[in-house]
């Protein structure tokens, strides 16, 4: 189907999210925020106050239709209000990422520096799945794991204008040590070559961050790096469902973030489940609870309405007075 909506001035997208049902206010400030913010991102943020109703699919499965039309008292004010509380969320998890992130590189190039300047390049610190060439369904040999990773960083390195890179370059042949190495990793890289270490060496990292395993600690770096990119493009963390959603740590095993797998806990984390791995994770890489005090307080500031709660983050009742979020005394 051809798109055939036509171009709308500011003042008819005014108009039509009031006709649907939307108290737009004052006209003037409405208008202003459209300028300032776009119809489909501020449309987004009001998409919980729209209606909705329930049919049966063509399976016999009760389902959930969203309608065009949104819910009596819904104000643009109120998205406006989830507007600010997004963009502070995403600050906070924009610093929280950076200082998990280089505790994290250092860890990797303290762990593995003590086998080898160059363990990142030896097969034997990784597992062999990392290692071993991959084959496409023709039957073709590729690459393995390892080499990709290797030839990204290469590609990485090549394009850094950092100093030190440049005296590697010159004076070292372009050989980094794997503790300078890990200076200009991107955290995908980062996610990438954990999930490639031996177990032994992938858990000594862990346990370094109070992580038990290696599969909670892989699964936790996937999830920083998920959030990460969301607040660095500017997208909702606001009742977004995760696609790349944290493990829950078994029974006790973590006791911060029991609370977690309580009966109650919701089946689909949203953002709470990341930020509550990212203030654990923060006892090890910047001890003193500060940013988790302040991600509580914003959490507990959210912009509640009759229609909206704390909730749509994946906050149950209560979660908030757990330990994780106390300052340390």
């Amino acid at each position: 189907m051809e798109y055939a909506k036509p171009w709308l001035s500011i003042e008819d997208q005014v108009e039509g999210l009031f006709r649907q049902g939307v108290d737009v206010g004052d006209r003037n400030e409405a208008g202003a925020l459209l300028r300032e913010v776009g119809y489909y991102r501020l449309t987004g943020y009001l998409y919980p106050f729209r209606e909705s109703e329930r049919y049966v699919d063509d399976f016999g499965r009760e389902r959930v239709r969203v309608l065009n039309s949104y819910k009596t008292g819904a104000r643009l004010q109120e998205a406006a209000d989830l507007i600010h509380f997004d963009r502070q969320l995403r600050l906070l998890v924009l610093e929280g990422v950076e200082r998990i992130e280089i505790a994290l590189r250092m860890r990797l190039g303290y762990s593995l520096g003590r086998a080898s300047a160059f363990a990142h390049e030896d097969a034997s610190t990784f597992v062999s799945a990392f290692t071993r060439a991959q084959a496409d369904g023709k039957g073709t040999q590729l690459a393995s794991r390892h080499e990709m990773w290797l030839q990204r960083v290469r590609e990485r390195q090549n394009n850094s204008d950092e100093a030190f890179v440049a005296h590697f370059r010159f004076k070292y042949d372009d050989r980094m040590p794997i503790w300078a190495l890990t200076e200009v990793l991107e955290l995908g890289h980062v996610a990438r070559l954990y999930a490639g270490l031996r177990n032994d060496i992938a858990t000594e990292i862990a346990v370094a961050f109070g992580v038990p395993t290696k599969q909670l600690m892989q699964s936790w770096i996937a999830t920083l790096n998920y959030v990460r990119n969301l607040a660095a493009h500017h997208a909702r963390l606001f009742n977004r469902k995760l696609v790349s959603a944290p493990k829950r740590p078994r029974g006790d095993s973590v006791p911060l973030l029991a609370h977690l797998t309580q009966r109650e806990a919701p089946k689909q984390f949203g953002s709470y489940s990341a930020l509550a791995v990212m203030a654990y994770l923060m006892e090890s890489a910047h001890p003193g609870r500060d940013w988790s005090v302040r991600v509580a307080t914003l959490l507990r500031d959210f912009p509640t309405t009759n229609h909206l709660t704390v909730e749509s983050l994946g906050v149950a009742a209560g979660w908030l007075d757990e330990d994780l979020w106390r300052r340390r005394a």
